[in-house]
């Protein structure tokens, strides 16, 4: 099973939209194995996106990151960073396709509401970061009706 990281941005919690979001992925078929609801630390706000540094939009995006609670969560399945990517949608929602998370629910790429790992080596690092070791492995009742 592949794991990926995933977060639930201020923008989306300040409108509600956790339950929403988490109901999408849990009805894709994905395994949450890992969630808190936190309040991300500048410190960790600028090792998450440390690639970004020096860019023009690193401040903005820091400030924007660490002005409200967050959802980190880690999700299990097959394929499950495609899988996640494709539920998100484009990073633009104006460009995202209809049924995903941003083209149902953003406009501005600058609040687009979700973040999810790019690929297996982000989503490693991604969740070593934001979980280390605190995750959990667990069966679901329904995963023979999921996973093959």
């Amino acid at each position: 099973m592949e794991r990926t990281f995933v977060i639930i941005k201020p923008d989306a919690v300040q409108r509600g939209l956790i339950g929403e979001i988490v109901a999408r992925f849990e009805r894709r078929g994905l395994k949450i194995v890992g969630m808190k609801f936190m309040q991300v630390s500048e410190e960790l706000a600028r090792q998450h996106y440390a690639v970004h540094e020096g860019r023009p939009f690193f401040n903005g995006l820091i400030q924007y990151i660490i002005s409200a609670p967050v959802v980190a969560m880690v999700l299990e399945g097959t394929n499950a960073i495609a899988a996640v990517r494709k539920t998100l949608g484009a990073t633009k929602p104006a460009e995202a396709e209809l049924g995903t998370i941003r083209a149902d629910f953003g406009l501005e790429i600058g609040r687009n509401l979700v973040h999810g790992s790019d690929g297996p080596d982000t989503a490693a690092s991604e969740i070593a970061l934001w979980f280390g070791e605190d995750l959990v492995s667990w069966g679901r009742a329904s995963d023979p009706w999921i996973f093959e």
